[in-house]
């Protein structure tokens, strides 16, 4: 019988194929496999058909084959493989390829002719003939191997490490081994396993395995065990940005290529899914309950996950959304290669930003507000101190002297101005920025009243940069101004520039990011009675363009930077010219290939050292 020490290990999600309640909801009837033996490469059909860097792949990793095997190729043709996925294949009319996500999970896209979603199929190791039931005998042994091991149970490393070493002691890899020796003479089908002599109590001490079984066996221990079960190849897959669960039904994926997809993945029974969350839930460390039903966490990766937990609050029952985490942020210059802005404007940000500037990335949910905010963030002076401050860690930071705090506890946002108990809010984070000495506070998203706290930093010459939902600039101002945050307008001009970004669509129908606007802040008017703003640029739709509109009359180029240069007025083209400068730097920088978003960093602070950007007037 198990001890307590053994049920450290979760063995509610048992790992094979798929758990009960949840299907692979093939767009095609897979094809049956035949007596032929897959894995023996010299008499395999489909594999003397393959192109070489598929070839490499399957002898590399068994089980893409055997898939191959199950797709109907008379009808679709084999798959086209991409070792690296690039945005033309996402011009694709009806995409039917296969690009690997991990060292052993690969993805199909597979054309869906009657809806706007294509299909998303992960391939993984578990797919591999006998890996199912090796898994189900493999996890009888574990509970009694694992009974007198004590260890840190929240320790995902250790586990991991644990169950490897279990695996190892549990498994015989028959090296040297031909296939054909596994090969029975009457099916010719490969045998599941090899069992040894019965060790007494009606148990074998080994279970002997090929190479490529044992690799799928570690897999699905592992995924199951340590990782998020299904959703590990979504997690794994780095063009992955948001995956989302809205009940039972399939999983959908925002892709970074192609874009809208569905998983073949489908979660069909209400426990099921209920099950999934609240062990999910229990993985990252934040419990969910009929009276607690939200929870917004942080995965290992660094991904953010919204779960809300069953049909009272919502009807389509418990969902989940994922939105992936880029391990490397993407530079400004990458987002320039995607359209979103333009060399000028990244350029006219340099500028304001190492002059100490404040602003806000607006715009609505999936517009890119975080990314961008991310991307500017190089533009900082780099000996600067920079504190960050979020509900959610999601900002990255290229900056050594970086402070990064995050809010504790269940008040969101500081819906309140204090928190309760052990709760730490954003409102309470910003107070102790303050008394840090940074020379830029970024703000995660301001949504209530640490938003009266921002300004008030601002005013007494702390700059800020932050994220807000706001389509327009009177929308935010409206918002600023307003109950929870209710910053006077007279205190809105220390708000200095506002880029209103958005997700649209372009005539040929594709869903793009860009940045519709950058906008001035002047000041209150007390004539009017509202605040006075310049559009500095805009965004022209019909030739996807950015148009400078405040150049030769920019408030915050000739009122703010100019005079605290020290530029007189009647050379006021020299501070143009600048941000002429800085986007022909980044042009350059662009051709020569130094697009990483730390590589960038590193070199404009070389750029800054050697005196490059000293203004001549």
């Amino acid at each position: 019988m198990a001890t307590a020490a053994a049920e450290k290990i979760d063995f509610s999600m048992k790992p094979k194929g798929l758990k009960a309640g949840v299907v692979a909801n093939f767009p095609f009837t897979p094809k049956r496999y035949d007596d032929h033996d897959h894995t023996n490469l010299k008499t395999c059909g489909i594999y003397k058909l393959l192109p070489k860097p598929m070839k490499k792949e399957v002898e590399k990793n068994l089980h893409l084959l055997e898939y191959l095997h199950i797709l109907p190729l008379d009808k679709i043709g084999i798959p086209k493989y991409f070792p690296k996925l690039e945005k033309k294949h996402g011009e694709m009319e009806n995409p039917n390829l296969i690009y690997p996500a991990s060292e052993q999970i690969y993805i199909h896209i597979y054309p869906d002719k009657n809806d706007v979603r294509n299909f998303y199929i992960p391939i993984e190791p578990t797919l591999l003939t006998g890996v199912e039931e090796l898994v189900k005998e493999v996890e009888i042994r574990l509970v009694d191997y694992l009974t007198d091991i004590d260890f840190d149970p929240s320790d995902s490393e250790e586990k991991e490490k644990i169950l490897k070493k279990a695996l190892r002691e549990i498994c015989v890899i028959t090296n040297g081994r031909k296939v054909d020796e596994f090969i029975n003479d009457n099916g010719g089908f490969l045998k599941l396993f090899v069992k040894s002599k019965d060790n007494g109590n009606g148990m074998n001490d080994k279970i002997y395995v090929t190479r490529e079984q044992f690799k799928a066996l570690e897999y699905a221990i592992i995924r199951d065990k340590v990782g998020l079960g299904v959703l590990e190849p979504y997690i794994r897959d780095k063009y992955i940005e948001d995956i989302t669960c809205n009940g039972l039904g399939p999983i959908f994926i925002e892709h970074k290529v192609f874009k809208g997809l569905k998983s073949v993945i489908e979660f069909r029974e209400e426990e099921t899914l209920n099950k999934f969350i609240i062990r999910l839930a229990e993985r990252i460390g934040k419990p969910i309950t009929y009276k607690d039903p939200i929870v917004d966490a942080t995965l290992p990766d660094g991904s953010r996950i919204n779960i809300v937990y069953g049909t009272d609050i919502s009807r389509n029952g418990s969902n989940f959304t994922i939105r992936k985490f880029n391990e490397t942020p993407f530079s400004v210059l990458q987002i320039i290669e995607s359209g979103t802005m333009d060399y000028m404007i990244a350029g006219y940000l340099w500028l304001l930003i190492s002059e100490g500037m404040s602003g806000f990335i607006c715009g609505e949910t999936a517009s890119g507000k975080t990314t961008t905010l991310n991307a500017i963030t190089a533009f900082i002076s780099p000996d600067a101190k920079v504190v960050s401050i979020e509900d959610t860690p999601e900002l990255q930071v290229p900056h050594k002297n970086w402070t990064r705090e995050v809010t504790r506890g269940s008040t969101r946002g500081g819906a309140i101005g204090e928190g309760s108990g052990s709760d730490v809010t954003m409102f309470d984070l910003l107070k102790a920025a303050l008394r840090q000495r940074p020379n830029y506070i970024l703000v995660g998203e301001i949504r209530g009243v640490e938003g009266n706290i921002a300004f008030q930093a601002m005013q007494t010459g702390h700059p800020v940069m932050s994220t807000f939902h706001a389509a327009t600039v009177e929308k935010l101002i409206q918002r600023l101004t307003a109950e929870p945050i209710n910053v006077p307008k007279t205190y809105i001009d220390n708000l200095n520039f506002v880029l209103i970004q958005s997700a649209v669509r372009r005539p040929d129908g594709k869903l793009v990011r860009r940045v519709l606007s950058v906008n001035e802040i002047v000041g209150y008017n007390p004539q009017k009675g509202g605040v006075s703003f310049i559009e500095a640029f805009s965004w022209d739709p019909v030739t996807d363009t950015h148009v400078f509109n405040g150049y030769g009359t920019s408030y915050l180029l000739e009122q703010k930077i100019a005079t605290r240069l020290g530029i007189p007025a009647s050379k006021k083209r020299v501070i143009y010219e600048e941000v002429e400068k800085r986007a022909k730097i980044l042009q350059k920088l662009h051709e020569e290939g130094v697009t990483n978003f730390y590589d960038l960093f590193h070199t404009l602070a070389k750029i800054r050292k050697s005196g490059l950007l000293k203004i001549q007037f």
